[in-house]
C-alpha cells in the first residue's frame, strides 16, 4: 500500500513526523507537506505563480504553496502511480464542527477525495498537545480496517482523537458534525510603524455539541469519525428559491 502524506502545519510539524513513522511501518509513504504553517487555508489552491518542490534531509517533500497544493501537485504531477490514500496530518488542535470549513488539514483530505482517493484527516484534540502516538495509532488502525474492507468508491473521513494516552481512550465514534457559536470579535492592535492592524478572533465555543456529535465523542474521551461529502446544495430550500424567483420572472 502506498500512502501519501500532507498536513497544514508544515513539513517540520511534530505530528507529521510522528505520523510518518507509524505509517511507514506498514506501508510506503511519501510526505509532500507546505513549507510553512498554512493553518487555516482551506481549500486554496495557488494559480497566480508556479510552485516549487523541494527534498528536506529527511526525505521529505514541501512545497512552497496550500496543503491543497501538495497535494494536487503530488497526485497529478510528481508521483508516477496514484496512492492508495491521502492522510493529512496529525493535526495541531482539534478540526471539529465549522472549523472543518477552515482547516487546511481537511482541505488537503478533501484534495485528495476530490481526485477519486480514500482520504483522511485526522487531528489531536486538547490543549497541551502532546499525546501524538495516540492519533497514530489511530490511523494506522483505520488503514488495516480499509485494507481489510472491499470499497466501491472513495471516501473522506474527518477525525478527531483526544490529546490523552492511547490506553485512556474510552472507545470511538462514528459522529456528525457539530456546530460552534459565532467567531469572537477580531482584536485591534497596532503594529511597530503605529499603524492598525488585526487578529483574527478565537473560534466559538461549542453550540451543537449533544451526543452524536464529534463536539461529544471527543469531551468524552471517545475518537470522532465523521464521514464528510462535498456537495453544499441546500435541498430543503430549492423550491422555496424555485418559487421567488418564478414570481419575480
Amino acid at each position: 500500500m502506498r500512502i501519501l502524506l500532507s498536513n497544514d502545519d508544515g513539513y517540520f510539524a511534530p505530528g507529521l513526523a510522528c505520523l510518518a513513522t507509524h505509517l511507514s511501518a506498514i506501508a510506503e509513504v511519501v510526505v509532500v507537506a507546505p513549507e510553512r504553517d498554512r493553518s487555516g487555508a482551506s481549500n486554496s489552491l495557488t494559480l497566480d505563480r508556479p510552485l516549487n518542490l523541494r527534498c528536506a534531509a529527511n526525505g521529505y517533500y514541501y512545497v512552497n504553496g496550500t496543503p491543497t497544493d501538495c497535494v494536487h501537485l503530488a497526485v497529478t504531477g510528481m508521483l508516477d502511480t496514484q496512492p492508495d490514500m491521502v492522510i493529512s496530518g496529525i493535526n495541531s488542535g482539534a478540526n471539529m464542527g465549522d472549523d472543518t470549513i477552515y482547516s487546511g488539514t481537511v482541505a488537503a483530505a478533501t484534495e485528495g477525495f476530490l481526485l477519486g482517493i480514500p482520504s483522511i484527516a485526522i487531528s489531536l484534540a486538547g490543549r497541551e498537545l502532546v499525546n501524538y502516538e495516540t492519533a497514530a495509532r489511530i490511523a494506522v488502525d483505520l488503514v488495516r480496517r480499509f485494507e481489510k474492507n472491499t470499497h466501491t468508491s472513495s471516501w473522506l473521513l474527518n477525525v478527531n482523537v483526544p490529546d490523552v494516552p492511547y490506553e485512556q481512550l474510552q472507545g470511538t465514534d462514528v459522529t456528525r458534525l457539530g456546530k460552534r457559536h459565532k467567531a469572537e470579535p477580531a482584536v485591534k492592535a497596532s503594529n511597530p510603524h503605529g499603524q492598525t492592524v488585526y487578529w483574527v478572533g478565537a473560534a466559538g465555543k461549542a453550540q451543537d455539541a449533544g451526543e452524536g456529535t464529534d463536539f461529544f465523542a471527543v469531551s468524552n474521551r471517545r475518537v470522532s469519525i465523521t464521514p464528510l461529502q462535498i456537495d453544499l446544495t441546500q435541498y430543503k430550500q430549492l423550491e422555496s428559491v424555485r418559487a421567488w424567483m418564478g414570481s419575480n420572472a
